[in-house]
C-alpha cells in the first residue's frame, strides 16, 4: 500500500469539520436555546484556541517554504488558505445563528438583548449609573498618535478602536483605543418591565457612556467596533528539567501574550477607513483579518445568564451511585474482592475523591503516587493528598507544568504542594506525563498490597461534571505490579518499557496496538473472528491508519466513534470499505478512549489516556490498561452499543465531510448520552 495514494484528511481541516459539529448543536431546534448559545460559545472558544495553536505552528512551518511540503507532505501555505476560507464561512454561519435566529428566540421567550441604540431613558439612566458606579474608574483610552507605533495589544483581550470626528468642520479625526477590563462581568440584567427581561452586554455599556469618557474632548462623533485579537500561544521553552524550570516555564508564558499576531477578529460594521488603519498600524497580512460580528471573545457566552424558564436549559442529571460502594464503608475492603468503575458525568466523582481521602487516613496506607495534569481550580484532590502527606503518609505527585494552557494553574500547584510536605516531580525533560493513574500501597499482614485508580481522564472533580469518560478501581496484581514498575521509572525522571499488562508510551504503545491489528488481520485470513473498535478524541496518527486500511483490505470490520479529528478516510474502495466512523457531539463531551479486539471472540478490551495521534506515541507518557473484571467489561460493551446505535447526535464521518446526522435502520429514536443515564441508573439501583 503506497503512501502517497492513501487517503488522508488533512489534520487541521478534519479539526475544524469537528467544530462545525459544534455548531450544529447550536443550531439544533431540539436543543433547549441558553444550550444552544453555551454551544456558540464553546465553537468560539475552540477556534481560538485552534488559531493561537494549530494555525500559529502552520505559520512558522511556511517560513520553510518548499522543505516544508516536502516534509510534511502538503503545502502550509495552501492549507492555511484553505482554513481561512472554511473559517470565514463557519463565521458567517455563526453570525447568522446568533444575529438571526437565536436572538429572534430569545426575543419569543421575551428575553431581549440591548444593545446601546436600544436603551429607553428609564434604561438607559440605569445603564449611566452602573456605568459610573462600576467601570468607569476601570476604563483608560489610550489617545494614538498615528505618527508613532500602535500599543501592542494583548492576546484574546476585548478592545475598541474609536474614531472621534467633529461634523461640518476641518478638525482632523482622533483615534483610541479601550482595552475592556478583562474581570468586568460580561452580562448585565436590566429592570424588567411587564415580564419582559432584559440584558445588555459590557462593550454596549460603554459604548452608551463614550461620551463620558471623552468628555474633556470637543469632538461630536464617537464611533466605537470591537476588535480582538489572538496570538501565537506555543511555547519556546528550554526542555531542561531543572531548578531553573519554573523560572524558565514563567518567563515563557509572559512571552505567549506577545506572540505573533494570528487573527484579528473585528466587527464588520467598521468603515473600510478604520479598518485600513488598523491593518497598516498593525502590520497584519490578509489572511489574518476574519470578519464577525459586534459580539467578540464570544467564549464568555458560556456563562450566558438564565433569565427566564428553566425549561430553557438542560435539567441537570442527579449524580448516580455506583453499585457496592458507599461512604460508610471501606473502599479498599471493597476494590479487594472485586474492580469497580465509574462512568462519568453520569456517576459521582465523589467516588474518587472518598479514595483518596481514605489513603490520607488509614493507618494501613503508608504510599500515595499519582499523576496530575489538569486540575480543578479549588481541588478536593490536592486537599486529599496534602491531608495525607499531614498525616506522614509518603505522598509523591508528578504534576505535569508542560499541560497547555494549564501551566500557570500547576506552577501553584507544585509550591502549595510542595509547601506542605508532598514530593512533587515535575515532569520529564522530553516527554509530557498524560497518563492518569494513582497507586496506594497499603501495609497488609506486614506485606505491601497495592490498589490502584486508573481513567481516561484527569484527576479534575469540575471537569468530571461535564466530560464522559471511565475510571476503575482494582487491586489486581496483573495492574498494579506493571503499576509499581511505572512510578519507579517516572520517579528517577525516566521511561521504561516490558510492561506485561499496560500499554505504556513513549517506549510500547505503537509496537502493541500494531500487534493487536496485525492479530485481527491473522484471524480475518483464517476465517476466525476478526473486529476492532477504537473510541477516541483523535485518530491522526498515519502509522496507525494505514495499518486500519491494511485490516480494513483483509476483512476486519472496524467501527469508530471519533469525536474530533478524523484523518482516516472512512468507505474508500480499495482502503476502507470496512470501516464506519461515527462522532458524538452532545450536552456532554464525549472524552473515554476505549480500545476493543475481538481476538477471536475473547474481546480484549483496553481502556487509554491517550489518542491515537503522533504526539500521545512518541512524545507522552501515556497508559492505557486492560479491563479485567468481566462484569466491568460488560458495562462498558454496553454503553458502547448504545453510543453505535445513538440516531439522534451522532454524525457520520465520510469523505464528504459534510457532517450529516448518522440514521441507523433502529426504528427507535436513540441518544446515547440519555439512554446511558437511563441505563446506568436502573442497573445500579
Amino acid at each position: 500500500m503506497s503512501n502517497k495514494k492513501i487517503p488522508f484528511f488533512n489534520r487541521e481541516i478534519s479539526w475544524l469539520y469537528f467544530n462545525e459539529r459544534v455548531l450544529q448543536e447550536a443550531a439544533d431546534e431540539s436543543v433547549p436555546l441558553i444550550e444552544r448559545i453555551k454551544f456558540l460559545s464553546i465553537f468560539s472558544s475552540n477556534l481560538e484556541e485552534f488559531y493561537r495553536v494549530r494555525v500559529a505552528t502552520m505559520t512558522r512551518l511556511t517560513n520553510l517554504n518548499e522543505k516544508a511540503k516536502a516534509l510534511l507532505g502538503f503545502n502550509p501555505k495552501k492549507i492555511l488558505n484553505e482554513i481561512k476560507n472554511i473559517v470565514v464561512r463557519q463565521e458567517r454561519k455563526f453570525d447568522q445563528l446568533f444575529q438571526a435566529t437565536l436572538i429572534n428566540e430569545l426575543a419569543q421567550n421575551r428575553i431581549f438583548i440591548l444593545n446601546d441604540t436600544q436603551l429607553n431613558v428609564s434604561r438607559g439612566e440605569f445603564v449611566k449609573n452602573h456605568f459610573r458606579d462600576k467601570i468607569l474608574s476601570n476604563v483608560v483610552p489610550i489617545m494614538l498618535d498615528m505618527d508613532k507605533p500602535f500599543p501592542e495589544l494583548k492576546d484574546r483581550f476585548l478592545y475598541f478602536f474609536v474614531k472621534l470626528s467633529k461634523k461640518d468642520t476641518k478638525i482632523r479625526e482622533k483615534y483610541a483605543l479601550i482595552e475592556i477590563p478583562p474581570n468586568l462581568p460580561r452580562f448585565l440584567v436590566l429592570p424588567e418591565t411587564n415580564d419582559l427581561k432584559f440584558i445588555i452586554l459590557a462593550e454596549d455599556i460603554i459604548r452608551y457612556c463614550l461620551d463620558d469618557i471623552f468628555y474633556v474632548f470637543t469632538y461630536d462623533n464617537l464611533e466605537a467596533y470591537s476588535i480582538q485579537l489572538t496570538r501565537d500561544a506555543e511555547l519556546d521553552i528550554d526542555k531542561n528539567i531543572n531548578d531553573k524550570f519554573i523560572e524558565d516555564l514563567k518567563s515563557s508564558l509572559e512571552k505567549r501574550k506577545k506572540g505573533k499576531p494570528m487573527r484579528l477578529l473585528y466587527d464588520s460594521a467598521m468603515p473600510l477607513n478604520m479598518l485600513t488603519v488598523l491593518v497598516n498600524k498593525l502590520k497584519l497580512e490578509a489572511e489574518s483579518l476574519i470578519p464577525g460580528n459586534r459580539y467578540h471573545k464570544f467564549g464568555d457566552f458560556i456563562a450566558f445568564p438564565n433569565v427566564g424558564k428553566k425549561e430553557l436549559e438542560y435539567a441537570p442529571n442527579v449524580p448516580l451511585k455506583v453499585h457496592g460502594l458507599h461512604r460508610t464503608e471501606s473502599v479498599f475492603a471493597k476494590i479487594a474482592h472485586r474492580d469497580y468503575l465509574v462512568n462519568l458525568p453520569y456517576q459521582s466523582y465523589d467516588y474518587i475523591i472518598l479514595f483518596l481521602r481514605e489513603a490520607a487516613i488509614d493507618p494501613k496506607v503508608s504510599d500515595i503516587q499519582i499523576t496530575l495534569y489538569r486540575l480543578a481550580e479549588n481541588s478536593k484532590v490536592i486537599n486529599a493528598l496534602i491531608n495525607a502527606a499531614k498525616n506522614g503518609k509518603n505522598v509523591s505527585v508528578l504534576l505535569e507544568l508542560k499541560a497547555r494552557f494549564d501551566e500557570q494553574a500547576n506552577i501553584f500547584w507544585t509550591s502549595r504542594l510542595m509547601e506542605e510536605g508532598v514530593k512533587v516531580n515535575y515532569g520529564l525533560t522530553d516527554y509530557k506525563v498524560h497518563s492518569k493513574i494513582c497507586l496506594v500501597k497499603r501495609i497488609e499482614k506486614e506485606k505491601p498490597v497495592y490498589y490502584a485508580n486508573l481513567a481516561t481522564g484527569n484527576f479534575n472533580e469540575k471537569t468530571a461534571g461535564l466530560y464522559c469518560d471511565h475510571s476503575i478501581f482494582t487491586s489486581k496484581k496483573e495492574i498494579t505490579n506493571d503499576l509499581v514498575k511505572l512510578f519507579d521509572a517516572l520517579s528517577k525522571r525516566t521511561v521504561t518499557k516490558g510492561f506485561k499488562h499496560l500499554i505504556v508510551s513513549p517506549l510500547e504503545s505503537r509496537s502493541k496496538l500494531t500487534n493487536f491489528i496485525n492479530r485481527e488481520i491473522r484471524n480475518a485470513k483464517a476465517g476466525k473472528l476478526a473486529y476492532i473498535l477504537l473510541k477516541v478524541n483523535s485518530l491522526a496518527d498515519e502509522g496507525i491508519i494505514t495499518k486500519l486500511y491494511e485490516a480494513s483490505n483483509a476483512g476486519v470490520k472496524i467501527q469508530l466513534i471519533i469525536r474530533g479529528i478524523c484523518c482516516l478516510v472512512p468507505g474508500v474502495k480499495g482502503f476502507s470499505e470496512n470501516i464506519t466512523a461515527i462522532s458524538i457531539i452532545d450536552k456532554f463531551l464525549e472524552h473515554a478512549r476505549v480500545y476493543i479486539f475481538s481476538n477471536n471472540g475473547k474481546n480484549d478490551m483496553y481502556l487509554s489516556s491517550a489518542d491515537l495521534m503522533s504526539r500521545n506515541f512518541e512524545h507522552r507518557v501515556e497508559v492505557g490498561f486492560p479491563v479485567l473484571d468481566p462484569d466491568v467489561k460488560q458495562e462498558i460493551q454496553d454503553m458502547i452499543d448504545l453510543q453505535l446505535q445513538d440516531n439522534t447526535k451522532s454524525r457520520q464521518i465520510n469523505a464528504l465531510n459534510n457532517n450529516k446526522y448518522h440514521k441507523n435502520r433502529l426504528s427507535k429514536k436513540t441518544r446515547a448520552q440519555v439512554d446511558i443515564y437511563n441505563y446506568l441508573k436502573t442497573k445500579h439501583q
